[in-house]
């Protein structure tokens, strides 16, 4: 054989590498191949091409195993069982800049499915080759290798510090300084996976200086950077009182408060969580947010969107309204009850409906003027109606009983509260009559229109225990009237009257 047909077997040899490994890398990006590519046993066709002398093999082999090993966990299983990573790492520190954009992708694919995945991506050395590479010149490399580090580190504290100790985070706060947008999103990704783990987690990214360069991409015109920033600053200040100071003190409002109305519903959506994470620890947080015109420009939020979207912006009203009378009359002034009860009655999902009858509660449990707001709403029957529905769930339940208790015992206002005399459950009728029992012997106009709008006829039909809380409270009630007002109304009289009538002789 010449030297020619030689050189000819190993061109044919390299072509037909080079066309397996990018007909598998090209058939891994449609899911209908994965499972006939696993029954195959690409896995341990592609390893040795890891190898090859030839770098695009290399690279598309990588390629190739980086996606399957995003499929599943089984897949990204398998290539820790072949013993793939520690071939990966070894080449992030050898190898081209395309090899190791190619490693970091398989890195980071097999992480993201589990710890115990990313524990044996971290177990073989990697995130000392992935730090490395945060310091390399090509933006590509950088990026990967954050990607790789962020999705480690999200799935517990313990990896976290994992990532934290390799030295990763003054390097991705540098990468928050580059120039490209799409190395600042995944930069702020990382620290924020980092950082929302603990307190002591969030004070070592704050301790690298994340604050401040997260504070300034806070109106970049890039709506994936604003999700990835807010979700960072978020994580930072739902720990605690002095992290969440340390966020305030960066000066991002009332600036950020125009990206409530930003197109991107994430971007929205991200800076109501920011702002429930910082009004949620004190009243002083919560009046700074007040006072910047945050309260009503959430309310206006609500108001835009729907879904799972509402969630942080329903609680951030609550925690305000949570604090004093003060801020709970602020949400109120601010118009938040009806837009409160339009969620109510416009969402579907028990968890949704859960906080917004939990906002409302802290509302309402005040004061009798801030009862009154909320029961003028029409509130009060739709959570009864909430806690007595067998298709609420638990949680929503409870939560309904809560608010429905709190606003109760504060509302003095009582044509919102006849309406429960007819439904109400008695552990609940217990606090209605309660209340008509506190403000009838104060007041003859209510005595009156008790009397004709039929509610002193409903409290004599009321069955109660002798002795118990509810009978005292009617008995209270029947004492605000005469005698004979009071017999007139009570069951059977009608019939008393007649058996009088049947036996009353003419004189």
């Amino acid at each position: 054989m010449s030297q020619r047909q030689v050189l000819q077997v190993f061109e044919q040899y390299q072509k037909s590498r080079t066309q397996f490994v990018q007909t598998v890398a090209e058939l891994a990006t449609r899911p209908q191949n994965i499972e006939t590519l696993q029954n195959a046993g690409v896995m341990s066709l592609l390893r040795p091409l890891l190898l090859d002398v030839v770098p695009t093999i290399q690279q598309t082999a990588a390629l190739a195993l980086g996606r399957l090993a995003n499929y599943n966990d089984d897949l990204a299983e398998a290539v820790v069982k072949g013993d793939i990573l520690p071939q990966l790492v070894y080449s992030l520190a050898e190898q081209n800049r395309f090899y190791k954009k190619a490693a970091a992708f398989v890195l980071r694919a097999v992480a993201r499915h589990s710890p115990a995945l990313a524990q044996a991506v971290v177990d073989c050395g990697a995130l000392d080759a992935l730090v490395v590479s945060l310091e390399e010149f090509d933006p590509g490399v950088k990026e990967a290798a954050g990607w790789a580090l962020g999705y480690i580190a999200r799935h517990n504290e313990h990896l976290s510090q994992a990532v934290v100790e390799a030295g990763a985070l003054p390097l991705l706060v540098l990468c928050l300084q580059e120039p490209e947008v799409a190395l600042k999103r995944i930069a702020a990704s990382a620290l924020s996976d980092v950082a929302k783990h603990s307190p002591e987690l969030a004070q070592t990214v704050v301790d690298t200086g994340a604050i401040a360069h997260l504070a300034q991409m806070v109106l970049n015109p890039d709506a994936k950077l604003k999700r990835q920033v807010f979700s960072a600053l978020s994580q930072i200040a739902k720990h605690s009182v002095d992290l969440a100071e340390l966020v305030v003190e960066a000066e991002v409002f009332p600036a950020v408060l125009a990206c409530l109305r930003d197109p991107d519903e994430y971007v929205r959506k991200n800076v109501t969580t920011l702002m429930r994470e910082i009004t949620k620890h004190t009243p002083e947080l919560s009046q700074m947010i007040v006072n910047t015109g945050g309260v009503a420009a959430v309310i206006d939020y609500l108001g835009d969107c729907r879904g799972n979207v509402r969630l942080p912006g329903i609680m951030m009203l609550g925690y305000v309204a949570a604090h004093s009378e003060n801020l709970a009359m602020a949400v109120i002034v601010s118009k938040g009850v009806p837009q409160l009860t339009l969620c109510l009655s416009e969402e579907r999902e028990d968890h949704v409906r859960a906080a917004t009858v939990w906002a409302l509660g802290q509302l309402g449990r005040h004061t009798a003027e801030h009862a009154r707001a909320v029961a003028s709403a029409g509130v009060l029957p739709r959570l009864l109606g909430l806690y007595m529905d067998t298709d609420s769930s638990e949680d929503l339940q409870v939560k309904a009983k809560k608010a429905l208790k709190s606003i109760l015992q504060k509302c003095t206002h009582l044509p919102a509260l006849e309406p429960l005399l007819y439904d109400a459950p008695s552990n609940i009728l217990k606090h209605v009559v309660g209340q008509f029992s506190k403000v009838l012997p104060h007041d003859s106009k209510a005595r009156r229109l008790f009397v004709t709008s039929g509610g002193l006829k409903k409290v004599q039909e009321i069955k109660a225990e002798p002795g118990s809380a509810l009978q005292e409270h009617i008995t209270s009630i029947n004492n605000c009237y005469p005698e004979e007002i009071v017999r007139y109304y009570s069951p059977g009289y009608s019939e008393t009257l007649l058996e009088r009538v049947e036996k009353y002789q003419p004189v």
